[in-house]
């Protein structure tokens, strides 16, 4: 049994203060009158794209954390029996209506109340071929832990998805700060807060986007935000997003290296502000030693915005790996 604990340089390791918590569920409300066909054809893409699978057909897919229940809708209509839990009862609120909408009666997709902090529940799921916990963990309030128990339901060869923000040291512990008073605010107060931190953030990128001759990209940046998902509830999400810890991509990967599970795909932030992709595996029987992460970097290509991906391993995700991809 390992014990969970925080790896040195992590920027939150104090208890989260009672209370001060950011209303997930409320704002995640707010987007289900925007998704339509198009953002879920989009999520969609991006689960086949993460999986390396055309479908999950007849394949248990665990959403960790479903806040607007768009991933597990995504996963659903690619085929899997997909089980949906949020500790949130807004977030939970909100995935029962997608499937109300989208799959009524549908035995295959069960949403309840749930957190990934109970190891009991956790245990208690059974095991999945895609566990998938997208820029949840690091908002629980105890991210190792929560890191932990999300290989818990991993089955054989099974498929770990998370995105953990990035550890920039001291903005990090502003950016927390920031946070902080958000949620700390009078909630009539909160919005005007909102509101002025995302107009700083849109005008300095914005403008450096002008200044590089890239204004394109900057209004590809709203116009195909990715995943599905709304730029403006993503911001929202970001100025009070709290509980709020950070890890180094290689603070992650020696976590699952020491807990015997195969990186098959990185995609970092550049160093920067976001989040930090990962695909681990559960490997097979015999031993697969997992590369470095110093080995691997140097070596990656970059997406064209200093976003290293870092290839998938022979296997992970593969059909004859006999993983996520029938």
């Amino acid at each position: 049994m390992h014990t969970v604990r925080s790896p040195r340089g992590t920027t939150d390791r104090d208890p989260v203060d009672t209370g001060v918590r950011f209303a997930f569920g409320e704002n995640w409300s707010r987007f289900l009158a925007s998704i339509d066909d198009a953002r879920i054809a989009e999520a969609e893409e991006a689960l086949r794209r993460m999986l390396g699978a055309q479908n999950l057909v007849n394949r248990r897919f665990l959403d960790v954390g479903s806040g607007s229940g768009l991933p597990g809708l995504a996963a659903r209509r690619l085929g899997a029996v997909v089980h949906s839990f949020d500790y949130d009862v807004d977030s939970v609120a909100c995935t029962a209506e997608l499937r109300r909408r989208y799959f009524p009666g549908d035995s295959s997709w069960t949403v309840e109340q749930g957190s990934v902090l109970d190891t009991s529940y956790m245990r208690s799921l059974g095991q999945f071929d895609v566990v998938y916990a997208w820029g949840v963990l690091h908002h629980t309030g105890d991210m190792w832990r929560a890191l932990d128990n999300a290989r818990i339901p991993l089955g054989p060869r099974g498929l770990l998805l998370i995105s953990i923000y990035n550890d920039q040291g001291g903005r990090s512990v502003a950016w927390r700060q920031v946070k902080k008073i958000y949620n700390k605010l009078p909630r009539r107060m909160r919005t005007l807060y909102a509101v002025g931190l995302i107009v700083l953030l849109e005008a300095t990128a914005a403008l450096g986007r002008i200044l590089t001759l890239q204004p394109q990209r900057y209004i590809r940046g709203w116009t195909c935000y990715g995943r599905g998902m709304s730029r403006w509830h993503d911001l929202v999400d970001w100025v009070g997003g709290y509980p709020f810890e950070v890890a180094k991509p290689e603070q992650i990967l020696d976590f699952y290296r020491d807990r015997g599970l195969t990186l098959c795909r990185l995609k970092t932030c550049g160093g920067g502000l976001g989040c930090n992709e990962y695909v681990f595996e559960v490997p097979p029987r015999r031993s697969r030693k997992l590369a470095g992460p110093g080995r691997r970097a140097a070596s990656q290509p970059t997406d064209g915005r200093g976003h290293q991906e870092q290839a998938r391993e022979p296997g992970c995700g593969s059909d004859d790996a006999g993983s996520a991809s029938r």
